[in-house]
């Protein structure tokens, strides 16, 4: 009951404030006719359904005609949100699961299997992808892409396999940047505050000649340490630097080629051993694309990627990552739509083991060989469209595999699409399930071992969905089902009273529920975003299992959750934003039920200065949001109030 009075009393705080302001800015009004450059980038709800997507099927395509579970986070709705890094972004995305585990770990998800390792979702930043082999997920710490340059970050929901390929199981986050033609000119800004101690960003872009744009930042940040369940401090603050820079070369109205890279170096502190965490790294990516015909385009894409993080005393790596893809795109006959690419990646890992923590053997190379095709079929022009296709991947665990789909995009009227998918996904083994060796306990001394069987976990995903947009009001539903064969399970060698447990194959499971998503132009000046989310998700032993967790182990994931932001413009050249999460309890976790919000407030007194001040988790002064009651390593997270200034000239 303590909890339905925080959702009501927050919520009824979010419309009372913008409510309050709106009688003072007048209902109605129409916008002038002269727009400014910050009003284009307010874009109506046409506007924004009307916004061309790649990630569906690795071509442009209008969001609102895209047959999946996709939302589109854009630079404004970042700007407006008050985030500080690309994880508290994601927030902004109701059909994902994130909560936040300390000062600088995330558990993020979309459709259950949440946790620190999240192995079921696929994360890339231009097309590179963001993957440690030691888990198959993703570092969050380390992706801090400075969030004035995110031109967008396109999220799915539910299998994107048969274009991406292994561990897009049950969703893929691409981050797009600005071009560096969007950013030319110097960009200063920074702040600080009680969990930001302190942050700040320098960017330059300029011409280098009349066809190349270029820009280089640098960044760095300083962040306060979480709470321990007594109050007393964590000592996991922790502080990084980074600097990056692109390159764009327009070569012909055909021809395009970028280059960009990012290098960082950070230290994150930890109460045992009183020794820093020190995580360091780069890449360096370059594309290539040529526009053949109206009907034809060709691309490629190169990276490599270093990456160092060495916890003293137990843990430390150093990967390797080459990458190189080739995409061919093509329009044959009137119907046809086909896209095809062929893909490589090498990647080199180095571990140095400990007594507490090994990975056997402990220098490794893996090679994926990956080819994909899709062919996007017009029945009818316009109005029924069906796109079959499959991935076909060789990795060195287990051989080749196949991951195909079909979806279905119906337009049932100018305002209304109907859409259906049924799609193969895998994940792939990783350098856990196969290759670690780790002590769980001294008295008496037990042990945890990859499993040299460990085969890839396989997902046979149904989803339907349907999508509005008329006027002021989109609105999108998405209900899905899937079924899990082979998730990981920790078996019993000697049972009743082992001495090791192996990782193995041993659990079947299931997840469904239903994604609703709300956008709302309540007046040219009042904006109101609301997601909800009903999940479950069951996991079981099969015959000849020794494992009884039923899932506890892979599945961190509350059953329901809701979201509602809002963003208004006030008079005085102020911005209104809030946004309200009520999360529900994760069970496995003993994770209590809990309600939080963010506001922030921006005034702009020219075009080229804004000056902000936000508030983040207000309506508690700490509260646990992962972690579960008895561990050791459970966090609070704490009440927030940071400034901030940025300076365009």
């Amino acid at each position: 009951m303590a909890d339905m009075r925080t959702v009501a009393a927050a919520t009824s705080l979010v419309f009372t404030l913008h409510l309050g302001f709106l009688h003072r800015v007048g209902f109605a009004q129409q916008p002038d006719s002269s727009l400014s450059a910050e009003a284009l980038k307010k874009l109506s709800i046409e506007q924004l359904m009307n916004l061309q997507v790649t990630s569906v099927s690795k071509r442009p395509e209008r969001l609102s005609q895209t047959a999946s579970a996709i939302q589109v986070i854009t630079q404004e709705d970042i700007r407006r949100s008050g985030a500080s890094s690309l994880a508290e972004a994601l927030r902004l995305a109701t059909n994902l699961q994130v909560a936040q585990v300390d000062s600088r770990q995330w558990a993020i998800s979309a459709r259950g299997f949440n946790g620190t390792t999240a192995n079921k979702l696929l994360v890339l930043i231009d097309g590179r992808t963001v993957y440690t082999p030691l888990f198959s997920g993703v570092f969050w710490d380390v992706q801090e892409v400075p969030l004035q340059d995110i031109d967008r970050i396109e999220v799915i929901s539910g299998p994107g396999a048969t274009l991406w390929g292994a561990n897009a199981v049950n969703g893929v986050i691409n981050v797009i940047t600005k071009d560096a033609k969007d950013t030319q000119g110097f960009l200063l800004s920074g702040g600080g505050g009680t969990e930001q101690h302190g942050f700040g960003t320098v960017r330059y872009g300029a011409a280098l000649g009349s066809s190349v744009r270029a820009r280089i930042y640098g960044r760095g940040f300083d962040r306060d340490a979480t709470a321990l369940p007594g109050g007393q401090e964590a000592a996991d603050d922790w502080h990084m630097g980074q600097g990056g820079f692109r390159m764009d070369w327009e070569a012909s109205s055909a021809r395009r080629v970028t280059l960009q890279g990012d290098l960082y170096d950070g230290r994150i502190g930890q109460p045992s051993p009183a020794t820093d965490i020190v995580v360091s790294g780069g890449n360096v990516m370059a594309k290539w694309s040529h526009t053949i015909s109206e009907k034809s385009s060709l691309a490629a894409q190169l990276y490599y990627e270093r990456t160092h993080r060495d916890i003293p005393g137990i843990f430390g790596e150093d990967l390797d990552t080459y990458d190189v893809d080739l995409q061919h795109s093509a329009r044959l006959a009137a119907r046809h739509d086909v896209v095809w690419g062929l893909g490589y990646r090498l990647i080199n890992d180095r571990v140095v083991n400990s007594s507490l923590l090994a990975f056997l053997p402990a220098h490794v190379a893996r090679e994926w060989f990956t080819g994909f095709v899709q062919d996007e079929i017009a029945l009818v022009p316009n109005r029924l469209h069906v796109a079959l296709g499959s991935k076909i991947e060789h990795n060195d665990y287990t051989g080749f595999e196949i991951q195909p789909s079909g979806r279905v995009n119906w337009r049932l009227s100018p305002s209304g699409t109907l859409w259906a998918a049924v799609s193969r996904a895998l994940r792939t083994p990783s350098r856990i399930d196969r290759e670690l060796f780790a002590r769980v306990s001294f008295t008496p001394p037990s042990f945890l071992a990859g499993g040299p069987g460990f085969h890839s976990e396989e997902e046979l995903a149904y989803e339907l969905g349907f999508r509005h947009q008329q006027g002021s009001l989109a609105l999108s539903v998405a209900t899905f089902y899937s079924r899990y064969h082979g998730l990981r399970s920790v078996e019993q060698v000697n049972p009743p009273a082992p001495d090791t447990v192996v990782i193995g194959n041993g659990q079947d499971g299931e997840s469904y529920g239903g994604e609703l998503t709300a956008d709302y132009r309540v007046t040219d000046r009042w904006r109101l975003r609301a997601g909800y989310t009903e999940l479950r998700v069951h996991v079981w032993p099969n015959p000849g299992s020794t494992d009884m967790s039923r899932g506890a182990t892979e599945s961190q994931t509350p059953d329901r959750q809701f979201l509602l932001q809002s963003s208004v413009d006030l008079p005085a050249h102020l911005v209104l934003s809030a946004g309200f999460h009520a999360i529900d309890d994760i069970n496995n976790e003993l994770v209590p039920a809990y309600a939080e919000m963010n506001a922030r407030l921006i005034w702009q007194p020219t075009s080229h200065l804004d000056l902000s001040l936000v508030g983040q988790n207000l309506l508690h002064s700490r509260h646990r949001e992962f972690g579960a009651a008895a561990s050791l390593t459970r966090r609070d997270i704490q009440r927030g109030v940071y400034g901030a200034v940025a300076w365009r000239f």
